[in-house]
């Protein structure tokens, strides 16, 4: 069967996240159900990652196996056809080998985190960021995140239902980066590795929002990774603000 690698942006506020689930809402029964309207019988869908209820997507890839010899561009405009009006869209298609993985495939994936500071209530950014009402000191932040890039036991940043096999893993990147708004501003996390444990993302946001805070020190962020204790994390960043914003392979397939 022809397999075709997809480019998914989508809103995650109304879905329960991305796998399917029997009684709610779910990116992945929304793509699926547009699948079927293409082709009977169309075979389970695999993701790059699963991301959890209410986190959102600029740059998820999935892949899908067809029956017919479909053209990619053809594949997704008729895709974003029968996706209306879930907020998911196909930004891009191609076909690839039989034996190419949305998930196992990838050898990196990307995350952004945003944050806005500002006294009053978040209007139309309102379940697309985490709204702070104080003010962070990105820069401190930035120093903090320093000690988690690399390679590290990240048991303090995982859930407790984490299934990950080992709570090592490596964070390749962390930046943080700081925009000004007409009314406060808005502070961006940049992580990237090759794979990441159930919330580590928003445990390690949640941490850091602290230290910005003037509550943690970037040395208690270091004391807390050392001490290898879900305990010891800050607290955990609302899904709101996160965006799986892309997913590295050996070779580009939608490049082109």
């Amino acid at each position: 069967m022809p397999r075709y690698a997809l480019k998914l942006e989508y809103d995650g506020a109304p879905f329960a996240g991305w796998q399917r689930q029997a009684d709610q809402p779910s990116v992945q029964g929304a793509l699926e159900a547009a699948l079927a309207r293409l082709e009977a019988d169309v075979p389970s869908i695999a993701a790059a990652g699963r991301t959890d209820a209410g986190v959102h997507a600029t740059g998820q890839v999935a892949h899908c196996d067809m029956a017919r010899d479909w053209d990619p561009f053809r594949l997704s405009e008729a895709l974003n056809w029968h996706l209306k009006p879930a907020p998911v869209a196909v930004v891009a298609a191609a076909r690839v080998p039989e034996d190419w993985h949305a998930r196992f495939s990838a050898i990196e994936r990307r995350y952004t985190y945003r944050v806005i500071c500002r006294r009053a209530p978040l209007v139309h950014q309102a379940g697309r960021a985490w709204h702070v009402r104080g003010d962070l000191d990105f820069a401190v932040m930035a120093e903090a995140g320093k000690h988690l890039i690399g390679r590290h036991d990240f048991t303090t940043f995982r859930a407790s239902i984490c299934q990950a096999k080992s709570p090592v893993k490596t964070l390749d990147d962390l930046q943080v980066e700081a925009v000004a708004l007409a009314n406060g501003r808005e502070i961006r996390f940049h992580l990237r590795a090759r794979s990441f444990l159930h919330n580590q993302v928003r445990s390690i946001v949640g941490t850091l929002e602290r230290v910005g805070a003037g509550a943690w020190t970037p040395d208690d962020v270091a004391r807390a990774l050392a001490a290898a204790d879900r305990a010891a994390c800050g607290p955990v960043a609302p899904p709101d603000g996160l965006y799986l914003t892309g997913v590295g392979y050996p070779e580009d397939v939608f490049a082109g």
